[in-house]
This record gives C-alpha cells, structure tokens and sequence, in this order.
C-alpha cells in the first residue's frame, strides 16, 4: 500500500484539501468545468443544505505521506433508506489517481463506515443525492458536461469494477437541436392534442418563487414516486431549490401547464451556465460575478432538467405540449441546443417520448454497487 492512509475530514484544513484536490486530476483537461468554490462549501455545510436534515455524511481524504491522492464521501441517507426500504451507504465526491490501491482503501472506508451503523449495500456515486448530480459518465467523454451533470476521467469505471462494484443503473443524456428530423410529426402530435383538450400554459412567478417551487416539489413528488432511487423532497430542500431558482432560472424555460385553473405539470429548463463557469477556475469572486451576469445572454446551451406531469394527466399528450412551449420559447430566447438529462436506461415511456421529439442519446452515465457489503 505504500504508506497509504485514509482519515477522515476534521479541520478547516482539510476540508479545503477536499474541495480542491479536483484541480490535481483534471489538470489540463479541456472538457472539464471547475465547481464553484462556494457551491461546494455550501453543498457541504450542514447548517445551509437542507439534506444534512435527514442525512449523515463523513468526508475522507486519502495520502501518501503527506500527498493527498484521493477524497471520497460516505453518506446514508435516512429518507432515501425509509421511502425506498434499503439499508444504502452511498459514497460519493470521488476523485482519485489511477490507483487500484487508493480506489480500493476510498471504498473499503466508506463500507466499513456503512457497516458500522447497520447498511448492507455500497452504491454511488451520489453528489449528494440522485436530486443532485450522481452517476459516473460512462459515454461521452470528448465533450464537457452541462450544468449540475458529472464528469470524471474514463478509468474511474475500472478502478470501480476491479474494486468489486458492479452496475445497477445507467442514466441516458439526449442531445436536442434547433433543427430535428421529427418536427413536424411534433407539431401535427401538438395540434392534435390541443384539439382535444384544454391545457393552458404559464411561465414562473418569479415575485412568488417560494410558493411556485412547492408547487414544482408537489408536481414532481407524485410524477416520480415509481421511479428507481426517487426520493420526495422535503418542505426546506424546497426552499432551497426556490433560492436557487431565484438566483440562477430563466423564467422563459420553467413552464407550468394549467388545466381548470390548476397546475398539472411543469417543464424545467436551465440556462447551461457551464459555459460560462468554466473559464472561471471556481471563483466567482471578485469578478467572476460578472462574468456570470453579463456573460448570461451569450449562453447557447439549456439543460431540460425535469418535466413532470400529474398521474392522472400522464397520458393526455401533455408532455409534448410541454416541450411544444419550452422548445418554442427557448428558441425565441435563442438557445441553440439543448441537453435532456438525466434519464433511466429502462424508463422506457419517457424514452419514447424524447426519442419521439427529436432526442438523441450521446451520453450515458452508470451508477455502480456492491450487496451485500
């Protein structure tokens, strides 16, 4: 093992060797974003994220010496083990050398903190959860990520197989275009079913954002209940995302249909602010502020996070009047492209239905575990 050690974060120290060993691995790397420095500290401040409020979460630094090599987080999610019923210790934040050795005493750390407080399986990565980003990038390397999507040398999925973890899901990115074979069959689907029903659309309030994302979280926790690793938000993650909402959303790309006065659904994009992000090394401060403000009409990509649709109303042809208004102003907006992400492999219906409007696969993700542990 030559000299290797993995001990847990504890000073201020440390945790800023954390944050910042990414810098190490991707150094000259092209396709890599560098976090925000503050988003991270935030992400990882228990009285500012509202996930430490039903979650444990140790972080752990691997060296050599005196030579950091490889970080990782052990987290256990107690609303994910109740609502799904798993005994989970997640790890994730991975980043390490190519080093079987470091891989192997990052993972072996976390199932042996798992363990101690009663888990049975090893799965991740999850940064911090899957309503953030998770998942290694399996496909898709030469092109950098868009906003709040992973990426990660290609031998972070060896080190995790020759490391005992296997597959438990692959996630879908598709690729949406200006210009796509399927538009016209989008608009003869579109005026088919406004004819037959009487969905209305609107975008966010931005002056009542608090009271417009409860009603995202309402939406969204019952269009996604069935779906593998869904976990509901809570009442203060909503508020968060809210704040978050504030700061960073086009309005013209987070849409809410309307049927009889009522929110039925939603459609969610975002502002790929990865292209402006990444020329600024993880500082948004003193400057990089205004990079950010200023360099916000200049952004060509979005990201279509999330559409969720009422049970009720998820075969009513909704979802293509969806992506009809957020295609059209997007558009209008002028955004070029657009990613739809992140998708399950055998969610087979949203599938069809991004493959229908013109979505093509050109990235995957995998997530990987080990059970029992």
């Amino acid at each position: 093992m030559n000299n290797l050690t993995v001990d847990r974060v504890e000073t201020k120290k440390d945790l800023n060797l954390f944050i910042r060993f990414p810098w190490k691995i991707y150094k000259g790397n092209p396709n890599w974003v560098p976090p925000l420095l503050f988003e991270m500290k935030e992400k990882l401040n228990p009285k500012k994220n509202p996930f430490f409020e039903h979650a444990e979460i140790d972080l752990f630094l691997a060296r050599r010496g005196d030579q950091v090599v490889g970080r990782i987080a052990a987290i256990i999610d107690y609303r994910h083990n109740e609502y799904r019923k798993e005994k989970v210790v997640f790890f994730g934040l991975y980043e390490s050398y190519n080093d079987e050795d470091v891989a192997k005493a990052l993972l072996d750390r976390v199932t042996e903190w798992g363990k101690s407080k009663g888990m049975e399986i090893l799965r991740g990565p999850m940064n911090l959860s899957m309503n953030d980003e998770c998942a290694f990038l399996l496909e898709g390397f030469d092109k950098p990520p868009v906003i709040m999507m992973p990426y990660n040398p290609p031998y972070y999925l060896e080190l995790m197989e020759k490391a005992g973890l296997t597959k438990a899901k692959d996630l879908f990115a598709f690729m949406m275009t200006r210009d796509h074979e399927t538009m016209e069959k989008v608009k003869a689907v579109v005026k088919k079913v406004k004819s037959v029903t009487s969905f209305g659309m609107r975008i966010v309030n931005m002056k009542k954002i608090e009271d417009e994302a409860r009603k995202i979280a309402f939406i969204y926790n019952q269009a996604w209940a069935k779906n593998w690793g869904f976990v509901p938000w809570t009442e203060n993650e909503m508020k968060f995302m809210a704040k978050r909402l504030k700061d960073f959303a086009d309005p013209e790309l987070v849409i809410f249909a309307l049927h009889e006065g009522k929110e039925v659904g939603f459609a969610f994009g975002l502002p790929n602010y990865n292209e402006i992000i990444k020329d600024l090394n993880g500082r948004l401060f003193p400057f990089g502020i205004f990079k950010l403000l200023f360099g916000r009409s200049k952004i060509k990509g979005m990201r279509a996070i999330v559409f969720g649709v009422l049970p009720q109303f998820q075969h009513t042809g909704l979802s293509y009047l969806l992506y009809d208004e957020l295609e059209r102003r997007a558009k209008a907006k002028g955004y070029q492209w657009a990613e739809m992400s992140w998708q399950l492999e055998d969610n087979e219906a949203i599938n069809r239905f991004t493959t229908s409007i013109g979505g093509k696969i050109y990235k995957k993700y995998r997530i990987y575990e080990k059970k029992p542990i």
